[in-house]
């Protein structure tokens, strides 16, 4: 009897053991859904990165009190690039690898997405650019595509082109400085735009500088510029830079209207540059805080993070809200099929207005405003259609 009961006992614990191992083993499908965020959280620009980083918190968490997105709660692991193109491909790498993410928003600078680029083809995973505005950051020099890169923000190409449209028709002059961040591929496409449009129609470049990203005395290449007597002096740069040389440009006595292009739009602009100093100077951007598409965004915002949402945050909500999109589209997290529901995006409604993505270049096909700074303050000047 006492053996028979060892028997059966022995017999339960094995089961019991079986079974647990069993229920160990099972995979168990999350409740949450990864999205990765390349950001630029520290470093030189990263102002952007928390604009970013804000406003797609905002739009997940809006849809997460919603029910989430198939059932599930997105949930947004970050990696810091530091602004640096080198940090950008290990962060990429980490949210991919280690973080399991299915889809990637980020980088912000066209540099650092550049270097992001090849880590999600490799991986075959979806990137969405907020705002990287450079060409090449999803057609390649040689016409291919990247397929697993999009964005939601326009062109080098068209804002150069809008910014020496601008000059001509609207400040109506044809003499222009150009001031440019040698390293930078944002800062070097917008030029290059602009030149080619600025001349073609009979203008001419007085003057062209350089910087590199960092610097902070730009008085000797300013004293270049005074010299060329420009009309208008272009710079193509982030706020950073940008603030500094309007600063320091008027304290040389160069009066001419500064334009630039997306770059500049962030509230430390009128605290590096004084806010006087910043009269008579334009700039491209994406969207207008008082269009009845973007209000209520602008106001959600500042009831979150007490402060005023630039462009970038616009952009990165946009962002957020067509991957969401295109993840209930495809029915899945399956990075093809999101790839084909991204690719096939038509008149979405954003925050920066109605987008539809071009199946061919991966690029949206939106409009631009142009911002006239006034005592500090950002004012609309003009809507601009592509």
């Amino acid at each position: 009897m006492r053996k028979s009961k060892l028997l059966i006992g022995a017999a339960l614990l094995m089961l019991g053991l079986v079974s647990g191992c069993g229920s160990a083993g099972a995979p168990k499908e999350s409740a949450e859904i990864k999205i990765g965020g390349n950001l630029e959280l520290s470093g030189g620009v990263a102002t952007y990165g928390q604009s970013v980083l804000n406003s797609v918190t905002l739009a997940f968490e809006d849809q997460n009190k919603k029910g989430g997105v198939l059932g599930k709660q997105l949930k947004f692991v970050t990696a810091d690039n530091k602004s640096e193109a080198g940090e950008s491909t290990a962060a990429i790498t980490k949210l991919i690898t280690q973080d399991k993410v299915v889809a990637v928003l980020g980088a912000v600078t066209s540099s650092n997405t550049k270097a992001a680029v090849p880590v999600s083809a490799d991986n075959k995973i979806p990137l969405i650019t907020p705002t990287a505005t450079n060409s090449e950051v999803t057609i390649n020099k040689d016409g291919s595509l990247n397929k697993w890169v999009f964005r939601s923000c326009f062109l080098d190409p068209f804002q150069g082109k809008v910014a020496a449209n601008f000059v001509l028709n609207t400040l109506k002059v044809n003499k222009a400085a150009l001031f440019i961040d040698q390293k930078d591929d944002y800062s070097k496409g917008l030029a290059a735009e602009f030149k080619k449009v600025l001349e073609g129609a009979g203008g001419s470049i007085t003057e062209t500088v350089q910087y590199v990203g960092g610097d902070k005395d730009f008085k000797s290449t300013l004293t270049r510029i005074k010299a060329s007597n420009p009309e208008v002096v272009f710079v193509p740069g982030y706020y950073n830079e940008v603030g500094l040389i309007v600063k320091q440009a008027r304290e040389l006595g160069i009066k001419v209207p500064f334009v630039g292009g997306d770059g500049w739009d962030s509230a430390k602009l009128p605290e590096l540059a004084g806010a006087a100093n910043l009269n008579d100077t334009y700039f491209v951007n994406h969207m207008w805080a008082e269009d009845p598409a973007t209000k209520p965004f602008v106001e959600a915002y500042k009831a979150k993070f007490n402060a005023e949402p630039d462009a970038l945050a616009a952009l990165g909500y946009d962002a957020a809200k067509l991957l969401i999109a295109a993840i209930e589209k495809a029915g899945s997290t399956d990075p093809e099929k999101l790839r084909t529901a991204l690719e096939n995006t038509k008149d979405f409604n954003g925050v920066t207005g109605i987008i539809t993505v071009d199946p061919a270049t991966h690029n949206p096909v939106k409009s631009a405003v142009i911002i006239k700074m006034v005592d500090g303050k950002k004012t609309l000047l003009t809507h601009v259609n592509p």
